[in-house]
C-alpha cells in the first residue's frame, strides 16, 4: 500500500468493536474473517482507516482489553493468518488499519503477572506495582477502580497488595521498570513488522504513577463530573494526581515516536482521560510524542452550542502544536444518538451528528452503527455482559447497550450470525440494518456516504482552520478555511426550528443529499429541526 505522509490529518477512522461486527462460525461472537468479509461496507462509506478494538489472546473478563497475550490472536476472533488476509483486503481497499493497544495493564492471566505474584525476587518481580500493606493490614493508600472499589487486591504468595486502575484481574504494569519498557516497545514493533498502520492508545496516561504511592486528595461533590465512568462511582470522589498522567510519561511517548518514525506513514492516537484531558491532550502531542489524540469532552450528556464551542475552543487554545480528534460515540459510552435525542430521536438527528463530528477542525473517529443511525440498545440485567454495567445496575447499565451486533439484514440477529449472539439484536436495530437502507437513496446510510464522499473534496473541512461564530441557542456556527477556501458551516441542535442573525456574513449554500438544510438569505440563517447549512462565503455586504 502506497505511504502517504500525513495522511491522518483530517482523515475518518472507523471503529470496529469485532465481537459485534460479523460473526462468520456460528458462535455468536464476531471474528476477523467477519470483519474481512464486511469491509466493501466500510470502504464505501468512504472512510481513510479503521480503528480494530483488541482481539488479542485474552479471558475476556473486559472483552479484550485484559490481555494475555499481546502477539497472538484470541481463538475466538480467529489467527494470525486472519489477520494477514484482513491486513491485505484493508490495503487493497485503501483502507488503513489501526489497532488498539493496552499498555497499562495486563491480564492476571497473562504469563508475566503469572510469574511475578509468584514471589518477592523473581526475575519479572518488579514488572507489576506491589506495594507493602499499612500497618493495619489496608492497602498503601487511598487510590480507587474506575470500575468501582478499592485500586489494590491482596496477593497471599508476596504478601502485598498489587495495582489495578481497572477490574481486579487486570494489574496495572510498573513502567517505572526499563525492563517493562522495553518489552512493551517490543511488542508494539512485532505488530509494526506485520504492516500495521497506527494504534490506538487505551488510556495512554495511565502507564505510570506515583513511585511514592501519595494519596489522591477528595474532590468537593460539586466537581464530580464523569468522564466516561458512572457519577455515583467513588473514583469521581477524588482529584487523580497520582495514579495517572505523571510526568514520567512523556520520555515514554518520546521513546515510542523514536519507534514509530522507523516506519513511515503509522500514526499514533492516544486515548486520554485526565483531570484536564484538553490540556493534556495537548501536552500529549506537541512535539515528537503522540501524532493524535481523543478524550472523552464530546461523549457527554451535555449536548449545547455553548458546550461544544467552548470545548473546541479551548483545545485550540492549548494545542499549538498537535492534531485533534474528535469523537461522539464509541464503544463505552451510550449511542450519541439517544443520549443527545432521548429514545424517539429522528434519523434527521443521527445524519446532523455525523455531519457535525466531521466538520470539526481535526480527524474524526465513527463508531460502528453511526452510519446507520442506531440509538442505544435496551439490554435487560439478565442479558448484561460487562462487569462495570452489572456492579452499578441499576443506576448505570454500563456499555453494553452500545456494544450490541451490527445489523446487517433484518433476518434473525440482524444477520449478524446464525448462531445465539452474545449480546441481543433489538428489533429497532434490525429495522435499521444495512441491507434496508442501502436500497433506499433516502437513508440514513445513503446520505453518510454522499456527505463523506464530499468532505474528502473540501480542503478546508479536512484540513483547515476553525472560526467560531457568536450564534445565541441552539445553533452551532463556524468557519472552515484553508488555502483561500471558506466554508460557513452550521447546524441547530435542537427539535425545533431555528433562526438566527448573522449580520453581513452571506454565503452560496451547497445542496447535501438526505439532510434537512438551512437557508441564509438577508443576513438571518434559517435551519429547520436538526437542520444543517453548508455555504460558500462571498463577498461581504455592503
Amino acid at each position: 500500500m502506497q505511504v502517504t505522509k500525513d495522511w491522518w490529518r483530517g482523515a475518518v477512522i472507523y471503529q470496529i468493536y469485532p465481537r459485534s461486527f460479523m460473526d462468520t462460525n456460528g458462535d455468536g461472537v464476531g471474528d476477523l474473517p467477519g470483519i474481512a468479509e464486511r469491509l466493501d461496507h466500510v470502504a464505501s462509506l468512504g472512510v481513510d482507516a479503521i480503528w480494530i478494538s483488541p482481539f488479542f489472546k485474552s479471558p475476556m473478563a473486559d472483552f479484550g482489553y485484559d490481555i494475555a497475550d499481546q502477539r497472538d490472536i484470541d481463538p475466538l476472533f480467529g489467527t494470525l493468518d486472519d489477520f494477514d488476509r484482513l491486513l491485505e483486503k484493508a490495503h487493497r481497499l485503501g483502507l488503513k488499519v489501526m489497532i488498539d493497544q493496552v499498555f497499562s495493564h495486563t491480564s492476571d492471566q497473562h504469563p508475566w503477572f503469572q510469574e511475578s505474584r509468584r514471589s518477592r525476587d523473581n526475575p519479572k518481580a518488579d514488572w507489576y506495582v506491589w506495594a507493602d500493606p499499612k500497618e493495619d493490614g489496608t492497602p498503601p493508600n487511598n487510590w480507587m477502580s474506575i470500575f468501582g472499589g478499592v485500586a489494590w487486591r491482596w496477593e497471599p504468595r508476596r504478601g502485598q497488595y498489587y495495582l489495578h486502575n481497572f477490574l481486579s484481574s487486570q494489574p496495572d504494569l510498573n513502567f517505572h521498570n526499563p525492563e517493562v519498557r522495553q518489552a512493551t516497545l517490543d511488542y508494539v514493533k512485532f505488530w509494526l513488522d506485520r504492516g500495521v498502520d497506527g494504534f490506538r492508545l487505551d488510556s495512554i496516561n495511565f502507564c505510570f504513577n506515583d513511585a511514592q504511592l501519595r494519596d489522591n486528595p477528595p474532590k468537593p461533590a460539586s466537581e464530580r463530573v464523569g468522564r466516561g465512568f458512572s457519577p455515583d462511582n467513588p473514583y469521581a470522589f477524588q482529584y487523580h494526581w497520582y495514579n495517572n498522567t505523571r510526568p514520567e510519561n512523556i520520555s515514554f511517548l518520546e521513546e515510542l515516536r523514536a519507534l514509530i518514525d522507523r516506519y513511515p506513514g503509522v500514526v499514533t492516537l492516544g486515548e486520554i482521560s485526565s483531570e484536564d484531558s484538553l490540556a493534556t491532550t495537548a501536552e500529549y502531542t506537541s512535539g515528537r510524542r503522540l501524532h493524535m489524540g481523543y478524550s472523552f469532552e464530546l461523549l457527554v450528556d451535555d449536548f449545547s452550542a455553548r458546550y461544544i464551542r467552548d470545548t473546541v475552543s479551548r483545545l485550540e487554545a492549548v494545542m499549538t502544536e498537535g492534531w485533534p480528534c474528535w469523537a461522539v460515540s464509541n464503544h463505552d459510552v451510550r449511542r450519541a444518538v439517544t443520549r443527545w435525542g432521548g429514545p424517539s430521536a429522528p434519523p434527521q438527528l443521527a445524519r446532523m451528528l455525523v455531519a457535525l463530528v466531521c466538520s470539526l477542525r481535526g480527524s474524526v473517529c465513527l463508531y460502528q452503527g453511526e452510519e446507520l443511525g442506531l440509538p442505544e440498545a435496551d439490554v435487560p440485567f439478565e442479558a448484561l455482559r460487562d462487569p462495570y454495567g452489572i456492579a452499578f445496575w441499576p443506576n448505570f447499565k454500563g456499555r453494553d447497550g452500545c456494544r450490541t451486533p451490527m445489523p446487517w439484514t433484518a433476518g434473525e440477529h440482524g444477520g449478524f450470525t446464525t448462531g445465539q449472539p452474545w449480546l441481543p439484536v433489538p428489533a429497532a436495530h434490525r429495522a435499521l440494518n444495512v441491507e434496508a437502507q442501502q436500497a433506499d437513496a433516502g437513508s440514513t446510510l445513503c446520505a453518510v456516504r454522499a456527505f463523506l464522499s464530499w468532505r474528502r473534496r473540501e480542503p478546508a473541512l479536512v484540513q483547515g482552520g476553525i472560526r467560531f461564530l457568536d450564534t445565541p441557542e441552539p445553533v452551532l456556527a463556524f468557519l472552515r478555511e484553508h488555502a483561500g477556501e471558506r466554508l460557513l458551516v452550521a447546524f441547530n441542535l435542537s427539535a425545533a426550528d431555528a433562526d438566527v442573525a448573522l449580520g453581513d456574513i452571506d454565503a452560496r449554500a451547497v445542496d447535501l443529499p438526505g439532510f434537512d438544510l438551512g437557508t441564509l438569505a438577508d443576513g438571518r440563517l434559517r435551519l429547520p429541526a436538526y437542520g444543517v447549512f453548508y455555504g460558500r462565503p462571498g463577498a461581504a455586504r455592503e
